[in-house]
C-alpha cells in the first residue's frame, strides 16, 4: 500500500511539473522571434552582401561585418521597424 501510495505522489508531482513547463511555453510563445523582413529590407541585405563577401560565399562573416561603413550601418539601423511602446 505505502508502494502505491508513493507511486501516486510520484506521477501527480511529474504531471504537474510536466504541465507547468507546457504553461511556460505557451506564455512565451513569439518572443525571440524576428519580424518578416520588408521588401525594402531584403534588397539592402543582398545590396550588403554582394559590397562586403569577400569570399564569396553568401554570408557575412564577423570579419566582413566588422568591415560594414557607417554610412551603411546608418542605412542599415534607419531600415529597422519602430518598437511599439
Amino acid at each position: 500500500m505505502n508502494k502505491l501510495l508513493v507511486a501516486l505522489c510520484v506521477i501527480s508531482a511529474l504531471s504537474i511539473a510536466a504541465h507547468a513547463g507546457e504553461k511556460g511555453k505557451e506564455k512565451n510563445k513569439g518572443e525571440g522571434k524576428r519580424p518578416e523582413m520588408t521588401a525594402g529590407q531584403k534588397a539592402f541585405q543582398k545590396e550588403l552582401t554582394e559590397k562586403y563577401d569577400a569570399n564569396k560565399d553568401g554570408k557575412l562573416d564577423k570579419e566582413e561585418r566588422a568591415k560594414i561603413s557607417e554610412e551603411d550601418k546608418a542605412k542599415m539601423k534607419s531600415l529597422r521597424p519602430k518598437k511599439a511602446e
